[in-house]
C-alpha cells in the first residue's frame, strides 16, 4: 500500500496535503482498498464551515456507504467535480485525480497534531 510522506492521516483513514492554508482531502489507499468499487460520492457542503470530525459527505461501494470526516476544522471551497462522472477515480489514484475537497483550514497548526505517514501505515498494519 501507499502512504506518502508528505502528507497528514488520521484514524478515519482520510489524507490531508496543505499549501499554505488550503488543504486537500481524499480517503486513503488503505480505505478504498477495504470498501471496494466506489460507485458513488456525495459531498454537497460545498461553502460551509465545518468543524474538525464533521461529516462533509459519504462514499459508496458496492457493499456499503461511510461517511467521510473533514480532519480539521475548515471551510469547503471545492468538491472535485471529476467524482461525479468518475468514481472509480478514488480507487486508481486517491492520492491525486481521487481527491475529495479543498478546503480553507482555520488553524494550519493542528494539520502538524495528524498522523504522519508511519504512523499511520502501523495503525492500519
Amino acid at each position: 500500500m501507499n502512504f506518502p510522506s508528505q502528507l497528514r492521516y488520521t484514524k478515519d483513514h482520510e489524507w490531508i496535503a496543505l499549501e499554505g492554508n488550503i488543504a486537500t482531502i481524499g480517503i486513503t489507499d488503505f480505505a478504498q482498498r477495504e470498501l471496494g468499487d466506489i460507485v458513488y460520492v456525495d459531498i454537497d457542503t460545498v461553502g460551509k464551515s465545518l468543524e474538525a470530525e464533521a461529516v462533509f459527505g459519504t462514499v459508496e461501494a458496492v457493499k456499503t456507504v461511510s461517511d467521510l470526516f473533514l480532519p480539521l476544522t475548515a471551510r469547503i471551497m471545492e468538491i472535485n467535480v471529476q467524482l461525479a462522472k468518475q468514481p472509480e477515480l478514488v480507487n486508481t489514484d486517491p492520492y491525486g485525480e481521487g481527491w475529495m475537497v479543498k478546503v480553507e483550514v482555520v488553524n494550519v497548526e493542528d494539520f502538524e497534531a495528524l498522523m504522519d505517514a508511519k504512523t499511520y501505515e502501523a495503525s492500519v498494519a
